[in-house]
């Protein structure tokens, strides 16, 4: 693995999630580190009251890079032999510009921070860590706050069975999976099979053979909520990793829905790993 994008806003959970990344450099042997700051200067409107403060954009990229020096400097002792910790900072909007970012740094992985504290703080630092995923082709590892890192050696891949073989991003799958060298766990979850189709044993079939070589145990559980089935069975597994594909109308907007059960999301200890379809 040549690159890992961690997006920061200096924020204890993008430390935490800056830490895992290094855990994951050491195990994936990654090259470079990059911490990267977005940060949004505050073009001044017409007709807006004076009293609305004149941001130097000079200074506001200095404020940038001394943050991402003390990042860098706390997180040295952590950093892998033979990983360069890098830095990056623009004046961008971070979900508008991450795809492009990552393609410039020819980034393998992003790995970004979630807060399940207040309710404040998962909409703040949520809405931005969904909205980076959604707005990028890259793959996504999600961190909990209260994550700490382990070896990547137990995955849940949840399925929703529809679609594999045009939903499923093999390449980058496959990527990974040849790195971490997993045991691989696909998991279903439906109700009185209220999902099962005619179809559903085909695309199990397509799955298997798509995933031949990695030996996946598939799992087919009968749950009245996907994601508390999700984290129980993840959970159960003492799985090192959930991986999800996010599909418009699919798994990945059940998990992120503003509700009190799929809340659930910002609260497992678990990360997530999101490869776009």
């Amino acid at each position: 693995m040549k690159t890992i994008i961690v997006p920061t806003d200096f924020s204890e959970t993008s430390y935490n999630a800056a830490r895992y990344a290094l855990g994951l450099a050491r195990q994936m042997n990654t090259a470079r580190v990059v911490l990267y700051h977005a940060y949004e200067l505050i073009v001044p409107i017409p007709d807006v009251p004076t009293s609305v403060p004149m941001v130097n954009p000079d200074e506001l990229r200095s404020a940038s890079m001394e943050g991402l020096d003390k990042m860098k400097r706390e997180l040295e002792p952590l950093l892998p032999e033979n990983t360069i910790l890098a830095s990056r900072a623009e004046n961008h909007l971070l979900p508008a510009n991450i795809d492009q970012v990552a393609k410039q740094e020819e980034a393998d992985l992003i790995v970004m921070g979630i807060t399940g504290g207040s309710q404040l703080e998962e909409i703040l630092v949520g809405s931005n860590t969904i909205d980076v995923v959604k707005h990028t082709t890259c793959p996504v590892i999600i961190v909990p706050g209260s994550a700490r890192f382990r070896p990547i050696r137990k995955i849940v891949f949840a399925c929703d069975f529809r679609k594999v073989v045009e939903t499923t991003p093999v390449q980058p799958l496959k990527k990974l999976l040849n790195v971490f060298k997993p045991e691989l766990h696909v998991l279903n979850i439906d109700h009185e099979s209220k999902h099962f189709t005619s179809d559903t044993p085909y695309e199990t079939l397509m799955l298997d053979t798509l995933l031949e070589g990695y030996d996946p145990q598939f799992h087919f559980i009968d749950h009245t909520n996907v994601v508390q089935g999700i984290m129980d069975f993840a959970g159960k597994q003492e799985a090192d990793l959930i991986l999800i594909i996010p599909k418009k109308h699919g798994l990945f907007d059940h998990i992120f829905k503003r509700s009190r059960t799929t809340q659930l999301a910002f609260h497992t200890h678990v990360p997530l790993l999101a490869i776009h379809e």
